[in-house]
């Protein structure tokens, strides 16, 4: 059980907690994973007196429950049907141009489990999902469809040339009151290079916002997928163009901030669903990238794990996300930075960062320390800054 002393709510304003988190853990193989645990904080002293023992922010609502789930995997990416409960972290939906890089977590008081669901059925791939499945939030699928299988029967490499729509919608019912959004794109992706170690593909899209004339956006660019024993490799450049509102990549890593109140827009803000989006263009770079100088295994064996995206407008707002993590001294050793700007070079600028260190010693006993940035909604849409920071041990015994 990792301990952690807790955070820094704002100017002015401290609370100390000491932070007990058991976990259980289950590895069914390929097809079957299951993660159970959650920080439960016991408070040491400031705040409000009469706030308890255990944070209430944590557990005043339902969706906050889902928090126990921290993983739930049925199925694998092989089989016909596959579903995935948890955390969403930097979650993107098939072609990304709707749902890109989204976290369900970025309210530090919202808790709540997503989970996807995806199914293939030739000619047809479906990946349905649900930012809260505990409440009435973000709701999503994409439908692709194979071309060249429907015109030529059964390819020998399924999914070089695709069509594909989606939607989503948000109910804006949990985790706070917001205004209801719905989305819908259309994309077509054709595979151009294939060699062993690596793929080439061009794309294109089209989307709106259903029952709003003249919101609409389209997009055009070229990826590149790279995969060998120590490397993978996902790489995109895309050039856009956002008309009455639109923009690609609405629900992404500021969206559960933004659905509040979004930045870099206007002086004044206001959520999402309503703030004005200047039309222009804007170009986007993302890079996501895995390296390991033995073999590359999952998240747990990489030497170097790094993502990066970038957006800049064509009326001077620039946007990056990104995280960097790197194993050293036979892996005993992990550290890791993240950090958020929205809305650089313009009005409203709004940034994050946090860092994370790792270290395991004694065999199962390993300590750690975390500290970033947080920014919390308040009610009339304002956001409150804070700060955090932990630091403790933990032990873990696999059977």
């Amino acid at each position: 059980m990792p301990l952690a002393l807790l955070p820094r709510r704002g100017v002015g304003e401290r609370e100390g907690f000491v932070q007990v988190e058991p976990t259980l853990v289950v590895d069914g193989g390929a097809e079957f994973g299951l993660n159970l645990g959650a920080p439960v904080r016991l408070r040491l002293g400031g705040g409000d007196a009469r706030g308890g023992w255990v944070r209430k922010e944590d557990w005043d609502t339902l969706s906050d429950w889902g928090q126990w789930v921290r993983a739930l995997k049925l199925g694998s990416d092989a089989a016909p049907m596959g579903v995935w409960l948890g955390a969403l972290e930097s979650y993107s939906l098939l072609s990304g141009h709707l749902v890109q890089r989204y976290s369900n977590r970025g309210n530090p008081n919202y808790h709540p489990a997503g989970g996807f669901l995806t199914g293939a059925l030739a000619p047809f791939y479906v990946e349905a999902f649900a930012s809260d499945v505990l409440g009435a939030r973000l709701i999503g699928a994409e439908v692709e469809l194979d071309v060249q299988h429907v015109l030529f029967g059964r390819p020998s490499q399924a999914g070089r040339f695709t069509l594909a729509l989606s939607a989503v919608h948000d109910w804006g019912r949990a985790g706070g009151d917001s205004p209801e959004l719905t989305l819908a794109h259309l994309d077509g992706t054709a595979v151009v290079v294939v060699h062993p170690d690596y793929e080439m593909h061009l794309l294109a899209g089209y989307g709106g916002r259903p029952g709003r004339g003249g919101a609409w956006g389209a997009v055009a660019g070229v990826g590149m997928d790279v995969e060998t024993l120590s490397l993978n490799a996902r790489l995109r450049l895309e050039l856009r163009r956002q008309h009455g509102g639109f923009r690609q990549g609405t629900f992404g890593p500021d969206y559960e901030l933004a659905r509040f109140r979004v930045a870099g827009v206007t002086a004044g803000g206001g959520p999402a669903a309503e703030a004005p989006f200047p039309d222009g263009y804007s170009v986007y770079a993302e890079a996501n990238v895995g390296w390991d100088r033995v073999r590359l295994g999952g998240l747990l064996q990489r030497h170097l794990d790094g993502s990066l995206a970038v957006e800049a407008f064509s009326w001077g707002r620039v946007d990056m996300d990104g995280r960097v993590a790197v194993q050293l001294f036979t892996r005993s050793l992990e550290l890791a930075l993240s950090g958020r700007v929205v809305g650089a070079n313009v009005t409203g600028t709004r940034s994050l960062v946090s860092a994370e260190m790792r270290w395991r010693f004694a065999g199962k006993l390993y300590a750690l320390a975390r500290g970033g940035t947080l920014l919390f909604p308040s009610p009339g849409w304002e956001l409150r800054p804070g700060s955090f920071v932990s630091m403790g041990l933990g032990v873990d015994n696999a059977r």
